[in-house]
């Protein structure tokens, strides 16, 4: 079987040319010819030697996941469906703003840690992806955009909060993180790429001294009583153990902030009372706000908040001088919300279980 070389940070790229004799320098000319070029033919890579083009084409592959399905919205959101093999997807989303481009990024087929809310979590877990299927998500947004061609940077910042809880998928979403920053790969900042997590509190830690870029977390609640029904990781590691990592967190992190994701659910997490207990929970711990409308899925249970509630919840909290923002409903006409879109074609072979014992989960 040929060695995927999309699989490979830097460092261990360097180790594999070595092996096969070649000098440091060849692997920092095949990184770029991938991730910058956007190149997958190693007879393309024109300043490499042609025995080590010859070579590669015998033992290596540049691949990426294939095309399953694409999808365009009127507000110029783009999500695709990658294939990762059995009928699985997982979905990359392209969100264009003015002074921006966020790709959001999957880590898993499915996802184990069942959040109420979420489209991905009904459908159960198969498998972590691959580094090579993670960082092929931003290679084909690139190569879909046209990037490679024009020479230009349209996907300024990456967002891990795809599919999966990326803290569950450490060593391969490190090694994407890893591709990402490094400046023969995408050349991204630290303050520019992000990962977010439902609250994997020993996993923070480890981030925090291998590769601390921006942090999110999906808090969605403002006591223990709810969190524990909406994100029932917090059963295991409730909010004082989470905003305490938080805190560690902050003492590496790029930015001086963790951003707090909480989705609006209508009745469940979103009266006035919660939004002043929400405050009252984070006093110690700099942060921002994400307040997200609900995006409906079938048989979800749940309805999203109305304006006027998500506009007074933001009232409270920015009263309490906390910056927040309201996330702009995008892709709404092409199931744009996470997991929505693989649902429609995803296997559902059930291994949450088998994932969880593998993984030191209860």
């Amino acid at each position: 079987m040929k060695t995927n070389l999309l699989d490979f940070t830097l460092p261990q790229l360097t180790d594999h040319f070595a092996a096969m004799g070649e000098k440091p320098f060849r692997a920092r000319q095949v990184m770029r010819w991938m991730h910058q070029m956007g190149e997958n033919d190693f007879g393309a890579m024109t300043d490499l030697a042609k025995s080590l083009r010859a070579k590669l084409e015998q033992s290596a592959c540049v691949t990426v996941p294939s095309l399953m399905a694409e999808q365009q919205s009127t507000d110029g959101t783009r999500k695709w469906l990658l294939d990762v093999g059995t009928g699985n997807g997982v979905e990359t989303v392209f969100i264009p703003e003015n002074e921006r481009g966020t790709l959001c990024v999957s880590s898993q087929v499915g996802c184990a840690l069942e959040c109420t809310f979420c489209s991905t979590g009904r459908q159960g877990f198969n498998r972590n992806l691959t580094t090579a299927e993670i960082i092929g998500q931003l290679w084909w947004a690139n190569k879909s955009l046209g990037v490679t061609q024009k020479n230009e940077r349209v996907i300024s910042n990456v967002v891990m909060m795809g599919m999966g809880e990326p803290l569950a998928n450490y060593d391969n979403v490190v090694a994407a993180l890893q591709i990402m920053l490094d400046d023969h790969g995408y050349g991204l900042s630290r303050r520019r790429v992000t990962v977010s997590t439902s609250g994997m509190v020993p996993v923070m830690d480890r981030l925090r001294e291998d590769c601390p870029v921006a942090l999110a977390v999906s808090l969605h609640a403002p006591n223990d009583a709810i969190r524990d029904e909406i994100v029932p990781i917090n059963r295991k590691y409730p909010l004082r153990e989470l905003l305490a990592a938080c805190q560690r967190y902050l003492e590496r992190a790029p930015r001086d902030f963790v951003t707090f994701e909480y989705v609006m659910l209508d009745g469940v997490n979103d009266r006035p009372e919660h939004a002043r207990q929400l405050v009252a929970l984070v006093r110690d711990v700099p942060c921002k706000f994400n307040l997200i409308p609900f995006n409906p899925f079938p048989n979800s249970g749940y309805e999203r908040s109305s304006n006027n509630a998500v506009r007074a919840f933001r009232d409270i909290l920015v009263d309490a001088g906390h910056v927040t923002t309201i996330r702009k409903t995008r892709g709404d006409d092409i199931d744009a919300a996470c997991g929505q879109l693989a649902g429609q074609v995803q296997d559902k072979t059930k291994r949450k279980i088998r994932w969880l014992t593998e993984n030191g989960g209860s």
